[in-house]
């Protein structure tokens, strides 16, 4: 609560100084955050506790009148958005859809599926993910079929979580979740031979959005980049030597 009262705080600090300079109506303010906090199950994960973030926007061109939107947006979304509404054209390489067609009414939504991925934190735990309404897949790479504990900050839950086995705790390298019966995702249904069909287009949705991008993991493990200093993949925190 304190934490949502301070961050109110100072979004309403810049939007009555906006106000009060005359530009609030020529101002479009978004206000977003990156990955989940550092609990475990959250920060480095690729559920929704992981990937999901706000999205909050003010200003011209629709931004306005307190409206919800549950449609499935990505923050790669945000640049064409931009030009979608200063009608300037987006360069060829731009990846993510406009937004406008939700913010106009019309279309419910502007992504069939999202994607999500994540190679290196504090250590290496290379991970892909595509999600729809319906379903989330996750895919993990490498050999390693428990947790990398040095991606998650230290904290009182995580001391619990280490000391009833989690470093010790498999982790499978597919999972396959209904959104809708299971949101918090924790009933993995690779093995439900019901879910075969979806399974595999799950599968292939993931396999032709890398092969489209050219994902590192798809060639073998991902050396570090130059110059980085990572954490042993065994270790239990990002605190400990590099």
């Amino acid at each position: 609560q304190s934490s949502a009262r301070r961050l109110d705080t100072g979004i309403g600090i810049v939007l009555d100084q906006l106000q009060a300079s005359g530009l609030a109506d020529e101002t479009l303010v978004i206000c977003t955050t990156d990955h989940g906090i550092a609990f475990p199950g959250m920060k480095c994960t690729l559920t929704d506790y992981g990937i999901g973030v706000m999205l909050i926007m003010r200003g011209p061109g629709g931004f306005g009148g307190g409206k919800v939107c549950d449609a499935m947006v990505s923050q790669i979304d945000i640049f064409p958005t931009l030009c979608d509404l200063l009608d300037v054209d987006p360069a060829s390489w731009l990846q993510g859809r406009s937004m406008m067609p939700l913010i106009r009414g019309e279309s419910e939504e502007i992504n069939e599926q999202i994607f999500a991925e994540v190679t290196y934190h504090a250590a290496y735990e290379p991970q892909r993910a595509v999600r729809t309404q319906r379903w989330k897949y996750i895919r993990r790479f490498g050999k390693r079929g428990t947790p990398v504990l040095p991606n998650t900050d230290d904290s009182p839950g995580k001391e619990v979580w280490v000391e009833h086995g989690w470093r010790e705790r498999p982790v499978a390298s597919e999972q396959l979740y209904d959104l809708v019966f299971d949101p918090t995702e924790s009933d993995n249904l690779t093995g439900v031979e019901e879910c075969n069909g979806i399974l595999h287009d799950m599968r292939a949705r993931l396999d032709q959005w890398m092969v489209a991008t050219n994902d590192p993991p798809l060639q073998g493990d991902v050396p570090a980049p130059p110059g980085t200093r990572v954490n042993d993949a065994a270790g239990v925190s990002p605190e400990e030597p590099t």
